[in-house]
């Protein structure tokens, strides 16, 4: 049998095609509309990022509401330190966008402010805080969806909170804008169900408004007797803490700054000015509404179910009863809300996970995107560890506010304390500083109170496993930190051994290019001692064999390609400079070469897809990789390294292209 002739084509298995009609065909990065095409303005960022504040009122105002117990004469001053509460941690974080506009949100602001210590602590909280953000909300919007059913069927919530999780991922990998783009009906349903719910609910008890503040004078008489003023203080404040789940997800726009639309702090500041207007409202009226009304919790429904059906379930038009019509839009909208608001998880996690993959915290291929420009190995991850969490908890929305809101209010306790040290640190340039550290120290003494309250309260209900979570990721931040400054070590060792390579060939000389003649593609990184570790040992181990040299390589589009159309520019230049280098190295050497790069997201696939063009212009060619080669593997190097030259021979093997894997060794 004779062999078979190279095909020179990548083969297309059948999940590439499921692929790209599901998630949608790869985008253009050198369109330089691709960027703006992508990206949020205000609306379409309060929709996918502030929708996770405001959702927040589906289940924060209900834990502190239920926390008053016999006290909810209470919440009058629970309104009013709610919409305090979230002005100034609102406006603290436009701050922070001013000073950030690169996004990151605690992660950033507490790395170059607080250290890298801090920065850690504060990024591993926030990766935790987005993973529960993706369960809370879903299943939030679980028990709304399911207070409209029969407690006959609940079994089935938990299938269809996984479901919704699912369904999130896919739509996140498609893209982050289509994701937000198709939630908007959602979001707007929901904001103007609970707006009627709210203004109804006031205007239809006007008439009882004396009444309710004659009972709210004796019921804070009669607490002052029995509990005195400290006593009475203390209720409130437990109930204030514990209704933390309330500002949850303020923070989450300065963390997606790189989403949003040019000028990004302008449209930063846009988009909390309308989540703060909005989840003030919200929270506050709905707080004000139960105590109106006079909520009583009922067993398998949400707070404000019941509020829904007591104000509208016996409404009528022309003699038809449309309540339960109204009651169903009003919660329904409120679940599907949620499912919006896990959006922020899959948004600003991922985009956390890679800054701090760029730092070397953890693997590095949690900063590259994927053809679609996602975050591709993030939002699996955090989809997957949602499932997980969900699954742990069996949808117990009680233990994953308290889980949820530990973290949420460490990362915002350090981020005011870092914002307190930059205005003190610069008090003799900032005429304002004053007024800025003010603003920082009432919000640190508000998130670090809550703070408190929540973990010492709660600690046995939850709060222990996200401690435990957190500093299990923090220890393995630090020993990837560990692991990744050791190679990187050994690296720079073997760059110094290449540093003064010796030229004695006269270039002047050096024969032409000949197509005819067998050829070394050689597949590179930068312009590193590995390059050219791998150009030596070709022509140590191959004598006389290759007459040419092509050095290939793909500048890859990361994260970073979110602050601002000049990314793909640099990378365009830094990687035309990485080639320029090999050449005039390789003609110091006397051997002809020449060059080819792409810019691309997926490496394998951009690599693997250029190789097979090479092929056709250089018939006579054979490939070349170098890969990291540990004295003493272990089971994490394959997680940590991507062993990207195996991955490309696989690719490439099927189009009949030969490829040769030299060992670099790290000892």
């Amino acid at each position: 049998m004779e062999p078979s002739e190279p095909t020179h084509n990548l083969p297309q298995s059948p999940f590439s095609k499921f692929k790209k009609v599901i998630f949608g065909p790869a985008r253009n990065l050198l369109d330089p509309s691709v960027g703006h095409r992508i990206s949020l303005i205000a609306f379409l960022a309060w929709v996918g990022l502030g929708a996770d504040g405001l959702s927040s009122s589906a289940y924060g105002p209900e834990e502190a509401y239920r926390t008053l117990g016999a006290h909810t004469y209470l919440a009058v001053f629970l309104v009013l330190a709610t919409a305090i509460t979230v002005f100034v941690i609102s406006y603290s974080y436009s701050r922070i966008i001013e000073h950030f506009p690169s996004g990151g949100g605690g992660y950033v602001v507490a790395t170059e402010l607080l250290g890298k210590p801090a920065g850690v602590v504060s990024g591993c909280a926030l990766l935790v805080d987005y993973i529960l953000t993706i369960t809370v909300s879903i299943a939030g919007g679980g028990d709304a969806l399911f207070s409209l059913l029969p407690y006959s069927l609940h079994h089935w919530k938990l299938v269809v909170e996984f479901s919704a999780i699912l369904l999130l991922i896919i739509m996140n990998l498609r893209g982050v804008k289509e994701s937000v783009t198709a939630l908007i009906p959602i979001f707007l349903i929901f904001l103007g169900t609970h707006i009627f719910l709210i203004f109804g609910g006031v205007i239809h008890h006007a008439a009882d408004i004396p009444a309710v503040t004659h009972e709210f004078h004796q019921g804070f008489q009669s607490g002052l007797a029995q509990l005195g003023g400290w006593g009475l203080f203390l209720v409130f404040l437990h109930a204030y803490s514990l209704g933390g789940g309330t500002y949850t997800g303020i923070e989450a726009v300065s963390n997606g700054v790189g989403l949003l639309r040019e000028p990004k702090v302008e449209t930063g500041k846009r988009t909390m000015t309308y989540m703060a207007i909005s989840l003030a409202f919200t929270a506050g009226g709905l707080l004000l509404c139960y105590m109106l009304v006079n909520v009583q919790p009922t067993h398998g429904q949400t707070l404000n179910a019941v509020l829904a059906n007591d104000l509208l379930g016996s409404a009528r038009l022309g003699g038809i009863n449309i309540g339960g019509i109204l009651v169903l839009i009003t919660i329904a909208s409120e679940a599907i809300l949620l499912l919006v608001a896990a959006q922020t998880g899959f948004i600003d996690g991922p985009r956390v996970m890679a800054n701090m993959a760029t730092d070397g915290w953890l693997p590095r291929r949690f900063a590259t995107l994927s053809d679609r420009l996602t975050s591709q190995n993030g939002i699996l991850l955090f989809g997957l560890s949602a499932m997980a969490t969900l699954a742990y908890t069996r949808g117990h929305i009680g233990i994953l506010v308290v889980m949820y809101s530990v973290n949420v209010f460490l990362t915002f306790t350090l981020s005011q304390i870092g914002m307190i040290k930059f205005w003190f640190t610069n008090r003799k340039r900032e005429r304002t500083w004053k007024r800025n550290i003010l603003l920082h120290v009432v919000g640190f003494i508000l998130c670090f109170s809550i703070l408190c309250v929540m973990v010492v309260e709660k600690f046995l209900e939850g709060a222990w496993m996200t401690v435990l979570v957190t500093l299990a990721c923090i220890g393995l931040c630090f020993l990837i930190r560990k692991h990744y400054y050791n190679v990187a070590k050994k690296i720079t060792e073997i760059d110094l051994a290449f540093d003064n390579l010796p030229s004695d060939h006269d270039e002047q000389k050096l024969p032409e290019f000949d197509l005819e003649k067998p050829t070394a593609v050689i597949l590179v990184g930068g312009y590193s001692g590995l390059g050219i570790h791998i150009l030596l040992n070709i022509f140590r181990h191959f004598p006389e064999t290759f007459r040419n040299v092509i050095f290939l390589t793909v500048g890859v589009v990361t994260s970073d390609f979110f602050k601002g159309a000049h990314h793909v520019e640099a990378l365009t230049k830094k990687t035309e400079t990485t080639m320029k280098n090999y050449i005039d190295l390789a003609k110091k050497m006397g051997i002809p070469a020449r060059s080819e790069y792409k810019i691309g997201a997926e490496l394998i696939e951009t690599v693997s897809e250029l190789c097979v063009e090479i092929s056709q212009k250089y018939p006579r060619c054979v490939f070349f990789a170098g890969e990291l080669v540990f004295e003493k593997p272990q089971w994490y190097h394959k997680i940590l390294h991507n062993e990207t030259a195996y991955a490309i021979l696989r690719r490439i093997r099927f189009a009949g292209l030969p490829m040769v894997i030299l060992p670099i060794r790290v000892h």
